[in-house]
């Protein structure tokens, strides 16, 4: 993958491929986001195989979430803890021994795997991963999953800010365009700080 060497100070987190977004019959699907499962899965294996850190991220919502549109927000109820929706795609293959994250368990926006953010207040807390990476003397972080416009880009800029060598699989994402080229200007975004896209 580009110029990652994936090795025991590598993380791989893969984005929220959950039914929801990764199914065209979710509630909010992303558009061909089915097709770089197959992708996903062969570079997660590859890293773990070398020793890298896998981490699956899972939004978990509650069913009322200032974040649902029913509630004040933008997006249509998706991810609700529990749910099938919520479920990971049947056809991603996690890596034996990964991490999983879940974000919104409390109602927050959970776009990043970094970070929580009460919708209400803007209060930003962390979810523990930057601690368990550090821990595990992680050095370079890539990112591949859904969707490249909100979660992936959250993610990676998170990692890059914390000082990660971040890399965005390009391959193995797609973004929900909510408006007309907000993925092609999350590119830009990531590349603006610092995150290699390959």
């Amino acid at each position: 993958m580009g110029d990652v060497e994936y090795d025991p100070r590598t993380a791989v987190i893969v984005v929220d491929v959950q039914n929801d977004f990764a199914s065209m019959d979710g509630s909010l699907p992303v558009a061909g986001a089915e097709e770089v499962i197959p992708f996903i899965n062969t570079e997660m294996h590859e890293a773990a195989a070398a020793g890298a850190t896998i981490v699956l991220t899972q939004d978990w919502h509650p069913p009322s979430t200032p974040h649902f549109a029913k509630d004040g927000g933008v997006w249509p109820v998706h991810c609700v803890a529990g749910t099938a929706g919520a479920d990971l795609h049947p056809n991603l293959d996690p890596a034996t021994g990964a991490i999983t994250v879940r974000k919104g368990v409390g109602g927050e926006d959970g776009y990043s795997a970094f970070t929580l953010r009460d919708p209400e207040s803007g209060i930003e807390t962390g979810t523990g991963l930057l601690e368990t990476l550090r821990d595990r003397a992680i050095e370079r972080v890539v990112v591949m999953g859904l969707a490249l416009d909100y979660c992936v880009k959250a993610t990676a800029i998170d990692a890059a800010v914390a000082g990660f060598a971040t890399v965005v699989a390009a391959d193995a994402t797609r973004a929900v365009n909510l408006r007309p080229g907000d993925g092609a200007r999350a590119v830009v975004e990531l590349l603006a700080a610092g995150v290699t896209v390959s």
